[in-house]
């Protein structure tokens, strides 16, 4: 996998995450509601970066 694979991956994560953030906003959800959807689309962003650097590392590795 080229890096321009694993950019055009991550973009689509981050295209997925801010349709789910705006699903979110245009949702009426109370205040704690919105804080726990924050921390968990943060989570679930930190999650998919670090699994694409591993992914990334190994291709890395592979190729050498």
């Amino acid at each position: 996998m080229s890096g321009d694979r694993i950019e055009s991956a991550v973009q689509r994560i981050e295209t997925a995450l801010a349709r789910i953030a705006k699903a979110a906003d245009s949702a009426p959800a109370s205040p704690s509601a919105v804080s726990a959807l924050v921390v968990k689309h943060e989570a679930l962003r930190e999650t998919a970066s670090n699994t694409l650097l591993q992914l990334d590392n190994l291709i890395e590795e592979l190729e050498k």
